[in-house]
């Protein structure tokens, strides 16, 4: 019998189901194999084993009883830290927020539990999500399980491990300038970014407020698809919230003979690893046979994206992360008067990375400062936007490497900042325009480390890009 951690999501849900499994066989599966791998791994942060037994148990009396059952029934769901669970602890990866237990759950949350999955845990995340490695956790950092000695790539670096290590078949990150992404890409799973406004932010814990988008990590294009259905829709409590039915993700089988897809020359035009180019662009030719029209697209302004999403999400840090005083949220240090008591609560509390983006964030915000930097950046930010607008006029997709490059070593970017922010020069487009994406494995390097084949589609285009997607995974 196959073992049940290796299962994907949808097969473990069509035999709980059936009633060849239960959904405690499932979910105690998980918890060992977290036993087992995560003491090397270290995705996760907190387990949740007594309750995702109870939960497991819930679902099977439903099935017992004949009730009808969510699209996640049984399946065992991990979460990235940043993400409310009522009762539990939400740190964000932070000492400013080691101890603080969250008194509501987050949208996505609340649509995993009414969708019957058992969550078994928070992963490790890099503190605050700012950052491009899961090394910047206040905690400890997580190593990439197809190579322990690098990366798993962030900043949900945990969720993408808990994947790649078969401890869970779906896993929930954000991804705000690639941190679904660029892990996916590096651990050599799917992470699923989808359009801004499809998922609810509510309790997720904000770092770039226009940017910030809940996504799902799998094994498989299927998966991606149940993960998105299950927590996409319309939520009142977050003004970006779009009011759009989620329907027409599952039928993946469609095929994609006559789909158009873009080759921007921009993409191809920064350092790439010679494996990962080779890799995208023989992946590229497998799509073409399959009956894909491709055509060379051109991204004007792809080279101004890095550092116009530095500016933007650096300043939405800065006054996002002021409530982190140690008064009204976080720890707290006392000091001789109220000033004292600030810089003593932030000093503790806040990692260095963290505390650099919003130095960074507070600069470009300042007097004199603001109309050079931050109304720049937000200028440059819609011609960034027009040019995808312009390319999805001519097709439907655009196709690119995900990073351009593979797992690194840990600690080997750790003390130059700009090499680290240059990870994520592919996916920061994405999030400024506010398209869906996906991250699709798509071979290997000479070192036998994955690497991923990014597919972006215009606003609501999941449907196409989760076809494009299964495309790729039969390849």
């Amino acid at each position: 019998m196959t073992p049940l951690h290796v299962l994907t999501a949808t097969a473990l849900r069509r035999k709980i189901q059936s009633g060849e499994i239960t959904a405690e066989q499932a979910a105690r599966a998980a918890l060992e194999r977290i036993r087992e791998a995560d003491p090397e791994v270290r995705a996760f942060l907190t387990i949740f084993e007594k309750e995702a037994i109870a939960q497991a148990k819930s679902v099977d009396a439903k099935i017992k009883e004949g009730q009808s059952c969510g699209l996640l029934a049984g399946v065992p769901v991990a979460v990235k830290d940043n993400l409310a669970i009522q009762g539990q602890t939400t740190t964000c990866a932070s000492k400013s927020l080691e101890n603080f237990v969250a008194p509501y759950d987050a949208h996505v949350v609340e649509r995993l539990k009414a969708e019957d999955a058992v969550i078994v845990g928070k992963t490790n995340l890099d503190e605050f999500a700012m950052g491009s490695s899961c090394e910047h956790s206040a905690f400890h950092p997580t190593l990439n399980p197809r190579d322990t000695t690098r990366i798993p790539g962030g900043s949900s670096g945990g969720s993408a491990a808990a994947v790649a290590a078969e401890m869970v078949p779906l896993a929930l990150g954000s991804d705000t300038g690639g941190s679904v992404r660029q892990p996916a890409a590096l651990c050599g799973v799917m992470g699923l970014k989808p359009t801004y406004g499809r998922v609810s932010r509510y309790g997720l814990v904000a770092f770039g407020s226009s940017l910030d988008q809940v996504g799902v990590f799998a094994r498989t294009a299927e998966d991606s698809a149940l993960g998105l259905a299950a927590i996409g829709g319309w939520d009142r409590r977050d003004s970006t919230s779009v009011d759009r039915p989620i329907g027409g993700l599952m039928p993946l089988e469609a095929g994609v003979a006559g789909l158009r897809i873009g080759v921007p020359k921009e993409y191809f035009a920064v350092d790439l690893d010679a494996d990962v180019e080779a890799a995208v662009r023989a992946t590229i030719a497998k799509l073409a046979a399959l009956g894909v029209e491709v055509q060379e697209v051109s991204l004007p302004h792809t080279e101004y994206a890095n550092a116009t999403y530095q500016i933007i999400a650096t300043a939405e840090a800065s006054s996002n992360l002021a409530r982190y005083d140690g008064v009204i949220y976080s720890a707290r240090k006392e000091g001789e008067n109220l000033s004292d008591l600030f810089a003593r609560s932030r000093g503790y509390g806040l990692g260095t990375e963290v505390k650099r983006r919003i130095e960074l964030g507070t600069y470009v915000l300042s007097a004199g400062y603001y109309d050079a930097y931050y109304l720049k950046a937000s200028k440059v930010r819609r011609l960034i936007q027009k040019d995808f607008d312009q390319v999805f006029e001519k097709v439907d997709a655009v196709v690119c490497p995900t990073s351009p490059i593979t797992a690194f070593r840990i600690g080997e970017r750790l003390e130059d900042p700009l090499k680290m922010y240059a990870c994520d020069v592919l996916t920061v487009s994405a999030n400024l325009a506010g398209i869906p994406g996906i991250s699709v494995p798509c071979g290997r390097d000479a070192a036998g480390l994955p690497v991923g084949l990014q597919i972006l589609g215009p606003g609501f285009g999941e449907p196409e890009l989760l076809r494009l997607a299964a495309a790729v995974e039969q390849t």
